[in-house]
C-alpha cells in the first residue's frame, strides 16, 4: 500500500532539512504557516510565516556550528490533516552535547504545512542547551 500524502509531506520535509535544502522545505511550508518551538531560550517562540520559520531552522544550524541533526522515526497520519513526527535530534553547542527525542504535531491543508507544533522529551535539558 502506498504511503498516505501527509505522511510523505512530512518525510520530504525531514529530508530536505537534514540536506539544508531550505528552498525546499519553503515549497512545503504555507506562506503564513506558524512553528512553535517550546521552552524558554534562544530559539524558542512562534515563527509566523516562511521566512520567519526558514530563519530559525538556519538558527539551529548557526548556534550548534553545523552540528544539529535529526532522524526521523515514523510518522502517524489520521487522514484527517495531521501527521506526527516523532524524531531524534543531536547537537554541540559551547561544550554541551544534545541527544534527545522529539517530535512534531503538522497541520495539513492540501499540500501545505501550516502548523507545526514541536514536541520535546525533555524540556528543562532543552531550555539549558540553547540557554
Amino acid at each position: 500500500m502506498a504511503e498516505h500524502p501527509h505522511a510523505a509531506l512530512v518525510r520530504k520535509g525531514y529530508e530536505a532539512f537534514s540536506r539544508g535544502d531550505m528552498d525546499t522545505v519553503r515549497g512545503l511550508l504555507a506562506s503564513d504557516a506558524t512553528h512553535h518551538v517550546p521552552g524558554s531560550h534562544i530559539l524558542s517562540g512562534d515563527f509566523k510565516g516562511q521566512d520567519a520559520i526558514i530563519g530559525m531552522y538556519r538558527r539551529l544550524f548557526e548556534e550548534s556550528d553545523g552540528t544539529f541533526a535529526v532522524e526521523l522515526s515514523h510518522v502517524l497520519v489520521d487522514g484527517r490533516g495531521h501527521a506526527v513526527a516523532v524524531h531524534r535530534f543531536t547537537a554541540e553547542r559551547k561544550g554541551k552535547r544534545m541527544d534527545e527525542r522529539g517530535g512534531i504535531v503538522f497541520r495539513i491543508v492540501g499540500d501545505k504545512m501550516t502548523d507545526l507544533d514541536e514536541c520535546v522529551e525533555d524540556i528543562d535539558k532543552t531550555d539549558d542547551f540553547w540557554s
